[in-house]
């Protein structure tokens, strides 16, 4: 991930009233919301996952706006898998993305 990209999504997500929470390899998770971030291998390219505790309707909104605000700065995102997060101390939690 180029700090150049990052900087693309923070911005995106700043158009979209969000702001990133942390950042780790090719993950972003967004501040407050039911989805994280992964970078595509293709250049401006992301995918967007829904986390499967989420309420999939309300996510509908802020993730349209994500892709609207994300076209303003030149990047693409696509719907990705569900995941779970799940706590393995109070630092760490294992994310697991699933099959279907």
């Amino acid at each position: 991930m180029s700090s150049r990209a990052l900087g693309l999504v923070k911005e995106a997500l700043n158009r979209a009233g969000m702001e990133i929470s942390h950042a780790w390899e090719d993950l972003v998770f967004p501040e407050h919301t039911g989805f994280l971030l992964q970078f595509c291998t293709k250049e401006n390219e992301l995918l967007i996952h829904t986390n499967n505790e989420a309420n999939s309707q309300e996510l509908e909104w802020p993730v349209s706006l994500l892709q609207l605000k994300g076209k303003e700065v030149g990047l693409r995102f696509h719907k990705g898998k569900r995941y779970t997060l799940r706590d393995i101390d109070t630092e760490n939690f294992r994310l697991e993305f699933c099959r279907t």
